[in-house]
């Protein structure tokens, strides 16, 4: 194999397999180098099999409640079997699909682990490659805190459970974020008994807070929330924790551990080529360069914004600064969402970001059932459309959702916020009907 490349990219998940397709499209001799398997851990670990269990679990939900639809299925039952070859066999196909992209951009894939020589060189199953350019988007992993028996076989990370040969009959869960919730919201549903510890006073805090105290009130039909909690140790099945009541203890037959996670920088010779940096991530710049010339990193390593179509944008931000062309990231529109059910989306600025940064700013709110299309199918689930609108200019500066198809419609509040769209702007539009999307127009011309 030729040694040399334009480029070399640690990492095959989001940030780097995209930015190989971007690179290689424009020309650049691209090397991928993967220790695992291609996709990282959104495609095998995270997004894709963690959303496949959940569609199982939203046609489960939906079979049982289905008598108000005219649809009548008693005895309805769920095979965890047939749901996990069904997550194993699209997270194949999809895995397969990036290898056929790769392919057909002629880039080059090593599995193995990596390290750098030098700033140029870096080493793989004891072979050397040599290169100009470098994009560093080794991702991220769980993070574990120093909990006494947080080492305890019960205890699994949001890896492992994916690999559960069964749905508990119970489950605490240890963090309230958005993976927590999406796990949460998944065995609830398929009938574990469900308890979640947080140690902050409301769950999923990048969530506004107004979208969080819905979400987790529709949630607390299936699912116990222990708020303000601190984890104070686990013993076997048993976890321990304190909050304003005092100690308390909760046990289950697995334990998640779901805490956030933390960027992939160890173990590769960083530190050893003089690049800038920590436990948080790789130092990067807008325009995702590092301190070294001809080092780049993107996706969740740079500890900026762990979300995969993040890392997608970042690695093209990377391959547009290596071809020469003018690109930055922007962080100010960035959409998130929680795929429980219901679904909880958002956009821009919170009210509390809001508040905080001392911004005058109108907020206007209306329930979901404003859209026909929603009344239609969700009937009277709870929901709403949520719009933060600057006092003087106008201009779009968050929209928050909570209630079915938000991750579906949350990318156009996206486009807007990023386009400076004013409230006169977003009127203008033309929003097909019926779609639950309408309630962005409708809450729009609330002002």
């Amino acid at each position: 194999m030729n040694s040399e490349f334009d480029l070399i990219i640690l990492g095959g998940g989001p940030g780097g397999y995209n930015a190989a397709e971007r690179a290689a499209h424009a020309g650049l001799k691209t090397l991928v180098i993967e220790k695992e398997d291609l996709g990282g851990v959104c495609l095998n670990r995270g997004c894709i099999p963690t959303k496949t269990l959940l569609a199982s679990a939203k046609h489960f939900h939906i079979a049982k409640d289905s008598a108000d639809f005219g649809v009548v299925a008693p005895n309805v039952s769920l095979d965890w079997s047939r749901a996990f070859k069904r997550k194993v066999k699209t997270v194949r196909a999809l895995r397969s699909g990036v290898a056929a992209k790769l392919k057909k951009n002629k880039v080059t894939v090593i599995e193995g682990e990596a390290r750098f020589i030098d700033r140029s060189t870096v080493e793989v199953n004891g072979e050397r490659f040599s290169t100009a350019k470098i994009l560093i988007a080794t991702g991220s992993k769980p993070s574990i805190p120093p909990i006494p028996g947080a080492d305890s076989p019960s205890v699994l990370t949001s890896r492992e459970i994916l690999d559960i040969d069964h749905v508990p009959e119970s489950l605490v869960v240890i963090g309230g974020g958005v993976i927590g919730l999406e796990f949460a919201s998944l065995f609830s549903t398929l009938g574990s008994r469900v308890t979640v510890v947080e140690m902050l006073p409301e769950i999923v805090p990048s969530l506004d807070s107004d979208v969080a105290a819905l979400l987790r009130g529709r949630l607390e039909k299936d699912v116990a929330f222990k708020l303000g909690a601190r984890v104070e140790k686990i013993d076997g099945t048993t976890v321990s924790y304190s909050d304003s009541e005092g100690p308390g203890t909760v046990g289950a037959e697995v334990i998640l551990m779901s805490v956030g996670r933390r960027p992939v920088v160890e173990g590769m010779g960083l530190e050893d080529i003089g690049l800038d940096v920590s436990p948080k991530g790789v130092a990067v710049d807008e325009k995702m360069r590092t301190n070294l010339p001809g080092v780049w990193a993107a996706g969740d390593c740079t500890g900026k914004s762990l979300l995969a179509h993040s890392a997608y944008r970042m690695g093209e931000v990377a391959v547009a600064d290596m071809l020469g062309k003018d690109d930055r990231m922007r962080y100010n529109a960035i959409p998130s969402v929680v795929y429980s059910l219901p679904e909880a989306a958002g956009v821009g600025i919170t009210e509390a970001e809001a508040v905080k940064a001392g911004r005058e700013v109108v907020i206007k709110k209306l329930p979901m059932q404003y859209s026909g299309r929603y009344l239609a199918e969700f009937g009277q689930e709870p929901g709403f459309g949520k719009v933060i609108i600057d006092a003087k200019t106008q201009a779009l500066l968050g929209v928050h959702l909570v209630g079915g198809t938000c991750s579906e419609i949350i990318w156009g509040a996206a486009a807007l916020i990023e386009a400076e769209f004013r409230v006169d702007d977003v009127r203008e539009l033309i929003f097909p009907h019926p779609t639950v999307s309408e309630i962005i127009r409708e809450t729009i011309w609330e002002f």
